[in-house]
């Protein structure tokens, strides 16, 4: 093994190329090795967060503050600088717990605490008390513009482009990370939204019923998607352990709790909650809802291609 001798670099890659991502990987490569047993690291292009968790206030504050000064450590270490004006610290707890009162400093600078923050670049927004309803107020312009946008165009244009605009614009905002928070009492303003833009497609009044519509367009209601998606990610993540967002979420069957054979040895394992916040949240409706699925479409859950295939077919016999 050789190596060859450190050199100033003069010149920088262009961005928006090929090889900027790549050598922008390789050289923060060993940076979610980072006191990976205090922390869960979440790297998203350029954005780098960590997440601590722990039942013990005093080891929460104690494990934040050595967390950001490893990160920090290593920030040096390779010849980098931690952006304090870009560098928050969000504290995630039910809705009546205060918030501790942490200082963590970056070189005489303090990191201040926030009540929201952008999450993985500029595609969502994160509350503290994770009831999602910054991320709506969010999106909801985005999709008013797009339903301007369709009103605009809807005489000119086919029915084959109006879905293809609506996909594009439309559904592409209202569906990204739609598992986790299409269950929060607030996405009745996106639901609302959608039938609005759907009545818009079909130049239909305000008052107009949206159940036949959706059904002449093909295109799913959000109660629907919602499910759909949600039970996309529940079968993903079991066969393949898929990841997203900061919890790890275990989705265990039945039949690994017990020893009877009974009809709901196959479905997944309900842990017991009080917590609203958990009883809305993904894993608890994903394994809620995966559980009254009909046996016949349970069956094909390893393959998720025929599972979205049987979903949909269903979809159009029945009204979910």
């Amino acid at each position: 093994m050789s190596f060859s001798a450190w050199e100033k670099i003069t010149d920088g890659v262009p961005q928006g190329s090929v090889l900027g991502p790549l050598l922008f990987i390789t050289h923060v490569n060993d940076l979610p090795k980072t006191i990976n047993d205090k922390t869960v690291p979440i790297l998203f292009a350029d954005d780098t967060s960590r997440i601590v968790k722990s039942s013990n206030s005093k080891d929460f504050q104690t494990n934040v503050v050595t967390a950001f000064n490893c990160v920090n450590k290593w920030f040096k270490v390779n010849l980098l600088s931690i952006n304090v004006e870009k560098t928050h610290h969000i504290h995630f707890k039910t809705k009546n717990k205060p918030t501790l009162d942490i200082n963590i400093a970056c070189d005489d600078n303090l990191i201040t605490t926030v009540p929201k923050i952008k999450f993985l670049g500029k595609y969502s927004y994160v509350h503290d008390s994770v009831n999602w309803c910054c991320h709506i107020e969010y999106i909801i312009p985005k999709l008013s513009s797009s339903c301007c946008v369709m009103r605009s165009i809807r005489p000119i244009t086919s029915p084959s482009t109006l879905k293809t605009v609506y996909y594009s614009y439309f559904n592409a905002s209202m569906s990204y990370g739609l598992p986790f928070w299409g269950n929060s009492p607030h996405a009745i303003k996106v639901c609302r939204m959608q039938k609005r833009i759907v009545r818009i497609m079909m130049g239909c009044k305000n008052k107009v019923s949206c159940r036949n519509l959706f059904r002449r367009l093909e295109i799913l209601p959000f109660i629907s998607q919602y499910i759909l998606l949600l039970m996309l990610f529940v079968i993903n993540f079991f066969f393949f352990f898929f990841f997203f967002f900061f919890f790890f979420f275990f989705f265990t069957l039945n039949l690994e709790n017990q020893t009877k054979s009974t009809r709901q040895l196959n479905n997944f394992y309900q842990p017991v909650t009080n917590y609203t916040i958990h009883q809305r949240g993904v894993h608890y409706m994903g394994i809620n809802i995966f559980n009254n699925l009909p046996p016949h479409i349970k069956d094909i859950s390893n393959d998720a291609r025929k599972f979205e295939q049987s979903f949909l077919f269903h979809r159009r016999i029945f009204s979910i």
